[in-house]
């Protein structure tokens, strides 16, 4: 019998790549900000942070399925199919209108969360996912995000300074 297991995702990202970059070597993007994507909306992005930002922290509600077919998770923001779902970092420019156009995407993959730390997160209503945001040329980070390059770790989603927090 299947059951539903309400987990909040909280991403801590780090190490922004900044406002100014030209990954693909000819196209200059010079107002660089990243927000998490809901899901088939490109124009629908949580919390858009600049690309300077010291740091970046989204938190989402999703809802764990635990079956006899497995684990699924999903929410307004966690994109793909069961079994190879994730999260869409995107990175795109804002021009003066504040209008965003997207020019790169990460794709954080929750399949790569540990089935332990999942465990844990369904049991303690947290999961958190940390990451540095810039790849290895010094350009805003793309591509499928698995570990080492983002840490998977659970918690609780109790208040700061109650029994079992976070905080």
């Amino acid at each position: 019998m299947a059951h539903d297991v309400a987990v909040r995702i909280r991403v801590e990202a780090h190490d922004l790549p900044g406002v100014r970059c030209a990954p693909d070597g000819d196209r200059v993007h010079d107002n660089v900000h990243v927000g998490l994507q809901a899901r088939g909306r490109q124009d629908a992005l949580l919390d858009l942070q600049r690309g300077d930002a010291i740091g970046a922290v989204w938190t989402i509600d999703c809802t764990v399925t635990s079956g006899p077919a497995g684990v699924d998770l999903r929410g307004r923001h966690v994109q793909g199919r069961p079994g190879a779902r994730f999260l869409y970092l995107s990175w795109g420019d804002v021009d003066a209108a504040g209008t965003f156009a997207m020019f790169r995407r990460a794709k954080l993959m929750l399949d790569a969360v540990p089935a332990d730390v999942l465990a844990d997160a369904m049991r303690g209503g947290l999961l958190v996912g940390r990451l540095g945001l810039t790849d290895d040329r010094g350009d805003p980070l793309c591509a499928a995000v698995r570990p080492p390059r983002v840490t998977w770790v659970a918690g609780s989603s109790e208040p700061p300074g109650q029994p079992g927090g976070a905080g």
